[in-house]
């Protein structure tokens, strides 16, 4: 197999980085997020068809959901649909998500560019899937309301017309957007034509992966390597893995020290990519916080067991209510430290995103590792994983993730840091 190349010629090693061949398999359940982009003249439905064919599987146009910033004054952002594709393999068992994201702009924004200066070699600004479009609106209310009512694979001319029969309005047709508005004339949503290069862009969503990791990567990217996809600037790799074993308050307290304390080693490590728009250190106060709680926890625990130690009859009870991860006790101090947490600044875009923690029903119960450099390579992306997955189970264990010795030197932190993973890989 030859070695995937980067945007900027650079290439990626398939074994992942040399400190993460440990040769062991994941053990945990994990959703990878790839972001690739597609050559000139490739969708990523392409890819999703070819993925489906090699399964023996099918492949379907969807919706994907997202928003964008708003250049009208006074709005933050929209809400838009954009075409997709999802998977599922022979069985009908669902295999990947291909959708588009809107953080991959540098490389269509380059070639756009040089198209207009008329260099040589230049691709054209025309779309190379001129069927292709897309649904916009400032309410996600309304635009689920329309993507419910919608079809995604028929033609940009008849995509608002069963949502306009639900308002009882008709389409307004503006050059080549599409506007649909209700009765008293309020906007209810707008689709056009997909602007030229948006359907290259291509982020394959997994499936849970539990057993078989590299496999089923490998199973997505060697089509895409064979179609001429490649990792563009912005691109990262995301982990998704249960968020369940995270839901205790030592637990998620190791995952806010592993994010906040250890950023600079963490990136060292990881080689995450710098130019990645959409990664955030943890905020102070949730820094200050996890601190705050062990500590007031630790001196109620210490109190209860001198207190326990004066009455032999009781001992065994204290004990057990100030230290059983199960005990009522701990799930009172999980309480109070989630409904805390949620009131820190933690938002998704950061380098991990712990928000579903902060929820008792959360729409995807997950732990978002968002810090992997983008790559081709499914062995590349398992091997950092691993590292992933050693440290996540040094988070689990009771006693608080240590701060790194070497702060000042992210390569000599990432060596502490790696002492810690290996032991547990």
């Amino acid at each position: 197999m030859t070695t995937p190349t980067g945007h900027d010629g650079t290439t990626h090693d398939p074994a992942g980085p040399a400190h993460g061949r440990t040769g062991t398999a994941l053990r945990r359940r994990i959703g990878v997020e790839i972001e690739l982009i597609a050559p000139p003249g490739v969708d990523r439905g392409v890819l999703a068809r070819r993925v489906a064919l090699a399964s023996g599987g099918a492949a379907r146009r969807v919706f994907h959901t997202d928003s964008e910033p708003s250049l009208v004054p006074g709005m933050g952002h929209f809400w838009h649909l954009t075409p997709a594709w999802e998977v599922s393999d022979a069985r009908g068992a669902p295999v990947a998500s291909f959708v588009d994201d809107i953080t991959i702009a540098d490389d269509l924004r380059r070639e756009h560019e040089e198209a207009r200066a008329g260099r040589a070699g230049a691709v054209t600004l025309a779309p190379s899937s001129p069927g292709l479009w897309r649904v916009l609106s400032d309410d996600p209310r309304l635009l689920r309301l329309v993507a419910d009512h919608s079809d995604p694979a028929a033609p940009v001319a008849q995509s608002l017309d069963a949502a306009a029969r639900l308002f009882g309005t008709d389409v307004e047709v503006v050059g080549g957007v599409r506007r649909l508005r209700d009765r008293s004339g309020a906007s209810i949503a707008m689709a056009a034509p997909l602007a030229p290069g948006r359907e290259r862009p291509c982020e394959i969503v997994t499936a849970p992966l539990v057993v078989d990791h590299e496999v089923a990567l490998e199973a997505l990217l060697r089509p895409a390597r064979e179609l001429g996809f490649t990792v563009p600037v912005e691109a990262a790799v995301h982990l998704h893995v249960d968020g369940a074993p995270f839901r205790s308050a030592h637990a998620f307290a190791n995952l806010v020290r592993l994010f906040g304390h250890w950023r600079g080693a963490l990136h060292e490590l990881l080689e995450t990519n710098p130019a990645c728009t959409r990664l955030a250190p943890m905020p102070p106060a949730v820094l200050a916080l996890v601190e705050e709680e062990a500590a007031a926890w630790a001196a109620a625990t210490s109190a209860a067991r001198t207190g326990a130690d004066a009455e032999d009859d009781v001992v065994t009870t204290a004990g057990d209510d100030a230290t059983t991860a199960g005990g009522a006790a701990s799930a009172e101090r999980w309480h109070r430290l989630q409904q805390a947490a949620a009131r820190t600044g933690l938002l998704k875009y950061m380098d991990v995103n712990l928000t579903a923690l902060l929820t008792d029903a959360p729409v995807r119960d997950t732990v978002e590792v968002r810090i992997l450099p983008g790559s081709l390579s499914a062995s590349d992306i398992t091997g950092r994983a691993r590292l992933v997955e050693g440290l996540l189970d040094r988070c689990l264990e009771e006693a608080p993730l240590p701060r790194p010795t070497t702060a000042s030197s992210p390569a000599a932190a990432a060596a502490e840091l790696l002492a810690l993973a290996r032991t547990r890989s």
